[in-house]
């Protein structure tokens, strides 16, 4: 209650810019409320170039407008307290590990105000119901991880690691069920569902992905280029740009390749095994996107906590080096943004130590997965 207090209190007092940059709460008040009354209306928000999300995260931000008695940011805020509240209350449930739950209660906070000004511990929520309702529910699963996935894409990434046949035939055949079905509730409730696939195809280079940092390091060393706010992000602008952003693409789709020739060669499976599985690919993905924003930390966070409430995970090392790279993220954003955009010796220095972070992560995680799993 004291670490949610405090992140309360930071988020309350954004505007008087208590820790570097303010405006954390902003898009809140702003954009969300924005969008909520655009959504109340029928429609999804089409003419604004900053919508770029799954259909699924429309409902999320129309609730928050409907609640009577609060202002849409105080409702945003209790309903992203109590999923907080409720992904510690599933991850402490029966008889896990209690290093989960611990590690979500105190990683959050890392983040400081951060994760109450955006809904990715909602979308977290799903991905952890998914896994800690797999081996109980595989149906229940695929339609948590459909859910998820229809508001930011990632949670369909829970069911990688769901072990062949029966089970996997279940839980992706529920998530497959489950994703038309909402689709069509969405299509009759909505206008344009899916007019955020036009908004991805503009994105560029964000200054904290790792090209971002290798555009820092060019910038000091003469590139031409500077950074913009666009798409809701600052984004780097200029020569090359848009060939770091394909680098960045192929090696996304590398990271999926991996992943796939894992599913195809792994031969021993444990209770652990999706939630091992889960981090490894959400890790890779957020690695090679050419946006890391600071919120993808709450993902990595949950799915961390619940590697760490089996026994059996392979994934101890890496969820040290998410925690890590949680706390050097706050350091990024909000604390010292201004050299990060700038691309001061110390902004860079900050992003490249998170990134080689989640590198590290990348690599450990891989490899113990690896070794778990290979006949």
């Amino acid at each position: 209650m004291l670490t949610r207090a405090a992140m309360l209190l930071l988020l309350v007092r954004d505007e008087t810019h208590p820790l570097g940059s303010g405006g954390v709460a902003r898009e809140v008040h702003g954009l969300y409320a924005r969008w909520g009354t655009t959504l109340a209306d029928g429609t999804f928000p089409t003419d604004d170039p900053l919508w770029q999300y799954p259909p699924g995260a429309g409902p999320l931000l129309l609730v928050p407008g409907l609640l009577p008695g609060l202002t849409y940011f105080q409702a945003f805020v209790t309903l992203t307290l109590a999923t907080d509240a409720l992904i510690t209350y599933v991850l402490a449930r029966g008889d896990r590990d209690p290093r989960g739950a611990w590690l979500w209660t105190a990683g959050l906070p890392l983040m400081l105000h951060i994760p109450l000004a955006r809904y990715d511990i909602e979308v977290t929520a799903f991905a952890v119901l998914a896994l800690l309702t797999l081996h109980r529910s595989p149906r229940l699963a695929g339609t948590f991880a459909a859910l998820g996935a229809l508001v930011k894409v990632w949670p369909a990434l829970t069911l990688l690691g769901v072990e062949r046949g029966r089970t996997t035939r279940q839980a992706w055949g529920a998530a497959l069920a489950a994703a038309a079905a909402m689709l069509l509730v969405l299509a009759l409730a909505f206008r344009s569902p899916f007019s955020f696939l036009s908004g991805q195809s503009g994105r560029g280079v964000q200054i904290e992905s790792l090209g971002g940092t290798a555009l820092a390091l060019a910038r000091r060393a003469g590139w031409p280029g500077r950074v913009r706010y666009q798409y809701g992000a600052m984004e780097y602008v200029g020569p090359y740009v848009g060939a770091v952003a394909a680098a960045s693409l192929l090696l996304t789709g590398a990271a999926f390749a991996v992943l796939l020739w894992w599913r195809l060669r792994a031969r021993r499976h444990s209770a652990a095994t999706p939630y091992d599985a889960a981090l490894c690919a959400v890790l890779m993905f957020t690695v090679t996107s050419r946006v890391i924003s600071p919120q993808y930390l709450v993902w990595l966070l949950g799915l961390s906590a619940v590697c760490l409430t089996s026994r059996h995970t392979t994934q101890r090392t890496v969820a040290l080096l998410v925690l890590a790279a949680a706390g050097v993220s706050a350091l990024a954003y909000p604390v010292l943004y201004a050299d990060v955009k700038a691309g001061t010796w110390l902004g860079i220095a900050v992003m490249a130590v998170r990134n080689g972070l989640l590198l590290a992560g990348v690599w450990v995680s891989f490899r113990s997965l690896w070794t778990a799993t290979k006949a």
